[in-house]
């Protein structure tokens, strides 16, 4: 079994955590609320911000051994800069006021889960960065292009709402190979341990970051639920 594929059985049960959040079973019963969705997208820009900075920490730690991964960091950062600002031209276009998104603070499960990663890279071993990468990925991958239609059919919102999640849904398979050849090239025990640990922990925070959100009131959609 490869290493990929085993931090995938590893986090089973923290991944169905995650997916048994409330607000994902409202969205994929089509009903979700504008406010909800604005406050995802809040969160969303609260830890997006952090992933290049999180890329470049993590890539002035590693030792000489991972210089191939030091490689792989560089091409991440390119394609990850800015991202944070299309989350905020995605409030926006729903209407709301983004500046007051970049100035708030952000959700507890939110700053957890950025500082926790930062921590992980400072003070245990800088690889464990890349356990929050299966996470964000991966969700992605399961969720985001999915629940962009539905949404987008529900709120009927124009397209420029959904920059963020279409961009990180069904065309970020690409991303998804790309971390699976890295992760497969890991063959340091140590390096694989911080990985799932990291991973499994990220996926509770991020889990707990959806069960922060404001679920949509009832009767707001005939098919959302409690």
């Amino acid at each position: 079994m490869s290493f990929y594929e085993t931090l995938q059985e590893q986090t089973v049960a923290e991944r169905e955590y995650l997916l048994a959040a409330p607000i994902l079973r409202q969205v994929m019963a089509g009903g979700i609320g504008l406010d909800s969705y604005v406050a995802f997208l809040g969160q969303a820009y609260h830890h997006v911000k952090h992933t290049v900075p999180l890329l470049m920490a993590c890539g002035a730690r590693l030792p000489e051994r991972l210089e191939w991964l030091r490689e792989a960091i560089a091409e991440y950062i390119e394609e990850e800069y800015g991202h944070q600002e299309w989350v905020l031209n995605d409030i926006r276009a729903c209407g709301a006021d983004a500046e007051a998104v970049r100035r708030e603070t952000p959700n507890l499960p939110t700053e957890l889960m950025v500082s926790y990663v930062y921590d992980r890279i400072a003070r245990d071993n800088p690889v464990s960065f890349f356990g929050m990468v299966n996470v964000l990925e991966g969700t992605s991958i399961a969720l985001a292009t999915q629940a962009a239609g539905i949404i987008q059919e529900h709120l009927q919102l124009p397209p420029q709402a959904f920059s963020y999640l279409t961009s990180h849904g069904s065309l970020d398979i690409g991303h998804v190979e790309f971390f699976k050849k890295l992760m497969n090239r890991l063959d340091d025990p140590a390096d694989q341990a911080a990985v799932i640990h990291t991973s499994k922990v990220v996926y509770r925070l991020y889990g707990d970051m959806f069960r922060s959100l404001p679920l949509a009131a009832v009767g707001e959609s005939a098919n959302a639920t409690a």
